[in-house]
């Protein structure tokens, strides 16, 4: 049995832009919604097809693929109450604690999740579709495809900060006899 895998990250918002922590409610920025126009065409047909209960992933979902159901483990990491702030803000009334959440990925400051956290939590979720054959296409956040790829490579949260997901990237995996493979890691548009 063989489950292929299609995580593509949400269009963009503010606080992608504002380099913020994002609420669970925050939308699609204009340039956000400007780029979804196009691209539902190139997406080959899933069998399954699923979206983070964020408000930006199901508005990229209702953008490239109506029919998404949204799926609890596929939310963005829980910031606490760092939700909605911008890092600068963050940084020059907590430095100390800026500086703990960035050197150490277990560590949850803001009261929220930590990398770790949110890669036990993909991790888990990723390992429960093994079970199936089939493909998915998935649209949740940028942490969660770095936790799912750190997963993958079987480098751990430490791995978070040397991997980049930027809005409509998509990662494509696969897998198979209980282990998951890395196939891309790539913008939306640069796809063929």
């Amino acid at each position: 049995m063989t489950m292929r895998l299609h995580l593509l990250c949400s269009a963009s918002t503010a606080s992608v832009s504002a380099v913020a922590f994002a609420s669970a409610d925050e939308p699609l920025d204009p340039r956000g919604k400007e780029s979804l126009a196009g691209f539902s065409s190139r997406f080959r047909a899933c069998d399954i097809l699923l979206c983070s209960p964020a408000l930006c992933a199901r508005q990229t979902a209702d953008g490239l693929i109506p029919a998404a159901t949204v799926e609890p483990l596929l939310r963005d990491c829980d910031f606490g109450r760092w939700a909605g702030r911008s890092l600068t803000d963050v940084e020059a009334n907590e430095p100390e604690a800026v500086a703990d959440w960035l050197g150490n990925p277990r560590a949850a400051p803001h009261g929220g999740e930590s990398f770790a956290d949110v890669t036990r939590r993909v991790g888990g979720w990723m390992d429960q579709m093994l079970i199936k054959s089939g493909s998915v296409l998935a649209i949740t956040h940028a942490l969660v495809i770095r936790a799912a790829i750190a997963h993958v490579v079987g480098a751990g949260p430490e791995a978070f900060r040397h991997i980049d997901v930027g809005p409509l990237t998509r990662a494509r995996l696969s897998g198979g006899g209980g282990r998951w493979t890395l196939g891309s890691l790539i913008p939306v548009q640069d796809a063929r």
